[in-house]
């Protein structure tokens, strides 16, 4: 599990299992999606445990509103990129990529400048594929704010991108809650840490494989009708 250089993510996940509410997950998802080192493990593993077992102080909670609020908080932090971005652009966006702070962020030239070749390579789809992949989730808000992309399209393609890895995080929290105790669990999550990168990889093979066939298909169309024409 990525550690924050803020603090041990130990204890803040003991923190958490003690504290957590819809407020919290969405508040702390709001900072993950954000520019702010901070992995999404901590919060929604724990928190559709917390709802899948009925105990501790989130046993209030609903797996389903969980996600809910955890995809509206992704949403509120890639739009504080988003228009950070387009406010101050692109040289403002590198001397902070350049800066020790945005080095504190664990951002630095070259993730942007791959954020940046991923979103002109796939376009506003990106915003989608990106929110599965580990270290492009929460800088592909970036470019698209300097592109100025239709707020609309950004929040709807963003939206869907965050809900799938937020599904794929709760999933976790469900089989985990059918399998190990609150004591067992950090530990569960960090083991199976790498799973859920691999799981956000294959998400990103199988779109990329549509978006392919799509495209290969819309060719074979076109070449048809231009024969056809001919």
């Amino acid at each position: 599990m990525i550690l924050l250089s803020l603090f041990d993510a130990s204890q803040f996940f003991q923190w958490f299992i003690e504290n957590a509410n819809y407020l919290f997950v969405f508040l702390f998802m709001v900072v993950e999606s954000s520019f702010i080192p901070f992995p999404s493990e901590v919060v929604v593993p724990p928190a559709a445990y917390l709802a899948c077992t009925n105990t501790g102080v989130g046993s209030d909670m609903n797996i389903v509103m969980v996600v809910v609020m955890a995809t509206l908080g992704a949403l509120c932090g890639a739009f504080i990129n988003y228009f950070l971005s387009m406010w101050v652009g692109r040289p403002i966006v590198y001397a902070f990529a350049d800066s020790k702070f945005g080095h504190a962020c664990l951002i630095d030239r070259a993730k942007v400048d791959k954020a940046e070749a991923y979103f002109d390579k796939h376009g506003a789809v990106s915003t989608f594929i990106g929110r599965l992949i580990p270290a492009i989730r929460q800088l592909i808000s970036i470019p698209a704010g300097l592109s100025k992309m239709n707020i609309g399209v950004f929040a709807i393609f963003t939206t869907l991108g965050a809900l799938v890895w937020n599904i794929v995080l709760a999933s976790l929290g469900y089989w985990l809650s059918l399998h190990v105790s609150p004591s067992e669990l950090f530990d569960k999550v960090e083991q199976y840490n790498s799973y859920l990168t691999y799981a956000g990889y294959g998400l990103l093979v199988i779109c990329i494989i549509y978006i392919c066939w799509n495209a290969f298909r819309k060719r074979e169309t076109a070449s048809k009708d231009g024969n056809k024409d001919n």
